[in-house]
């Protein structure tokens, strides 16, 4: 009579005794640590980040008296008349509107020409891309500083100019939104050569294959494949022509042609000590509201857009 000896045991994963495949020491309060850091992190971020905003909406509402007397106390009511000295005495509407005319036209013409130039560089091969690719990158490290005093000049002869110098030269919002375009077309490129290039070949040869012509494909294919990341660009440009200061400060001489960034500079400096501290919180506010409207508004799409890369 033989016997034959029975296989050795192995336990299952998903059995909870010592014998079973646990978690390794140490791993999950590795992971609880490494939580806590992030979190204490980001937790500490966003106070560093919130706290200027929300000290220059409470100030807003303060008076004079009450701002000098205690800067970072709470208000002891809500003075709107704060809003309207802001608006009409120190002619921050003016300069709100100023801005706006001149961000509305540079937005439109960087997002333009950005997204044409990055499309034909990220899409098609042809002598020289490299070379004009790598021109617009190094845009990115031309300080601005180095810029003013040639931009001046040229600025400034545009202006004489036979036919197109009554819509340029110093003091035009048409010269001071191609300056904002040309100093913001280095990296629109360089960000939309690189989303341009996630997107799928095979819907551009299906596109050519049904009788597109290369602007049709370009209008009606691509550049709505590439919105979430047109978006995130455009929120980005909005936000560095409408906080722009040194660029105005050189083309804008006329004190009713002034941006918001100049405006609110000339109420901050305009009266030394003696500064109408909430009137200028006001307008601080007044020049925050659209920036927070327009994060609000497009908030899901700016993520979208940062992301679509990676997910591709």
């Amino acid at each position: 009579m033989t016997t034959t000896e029975a296989p050795p045991r192995v336990s299952g994963g998903s059995g909870g005794g010592r014998g079973g495949r646990g978690r390794m020491p140490g791993v999950g309060v590795g992971e609880k640590a490494v939580g806590l850091i992030n979190g204490g992190f980001l937790l500490f971020w966003g106070l560093i980040t919130a706290l200027p905003l929300l000290w220059a909406i409470m100030s807003a509402f303060k008076t004079n008296g009450e701002f000098r007397v205690d800067p970072l106390g709470l208000p002891s009511g809500v003075q709107w008349d704060n809003f309207s000295r802001a608006w009409s005495a120190a002619n921050i509407g003016q300069y709100f509107l100023n801005s706006v005319i001149v961000v509305a036209m540079s937005l439109t013409l960087t997002m333009l020409f950005g997204a044409m130039g990055a499309y034909v560089l990220a899409r098609y091969d042809f002598p020289g891309n490299r070379f004009v690719y790598y021109l617009f990158v190094g845009g990115l490290i031309l300080p601005v500083f180095l810029a003013l005093v040639p931009m001046f000049f040229v600025v400034r002869n545009l202006g004489n100019l036979p036919v197109v110098g009554q819509f340029l030269g110093l003091n035009s919002y048409l010269s001071l939104a191609l300056v904002y375009t040309a100093f913001s077309m280095p990296f629109t490129v360089f960000f939309l050569t690189a989303f341009f290039r996630t997107l799928p070949t095979s819907i551009a040869e299906a596109g050519i294959v049904d009788g597109c012509s290369h602007f049709t494909l370009f209008w009606k294919v691509m550049l709505p494949m590439a919105r979430p990341g047109m978006i995130s660009l455009a929120l980005f440009n909005f936000l560095g022509h409408w906080n722009q200061y040194v660029l105005p400060l050189v083309i804008m001489q006329d004190p009713d042609k002034k941006v918001l960034a100049q405006g609110l500079g000339t109420l901050a400096t305009s009266t030394g000590f003696r500064a109408d501290w909430s009137a200028l919180f006001a307008g601080l506010v007044i020049a925050l509201l659209p920036v927070l409207i327009v994060y609000i508004v497009f908030q899901k799409q700016v993520q979208a857009g940062l992301t679509a890369g990676v997910l591709k």
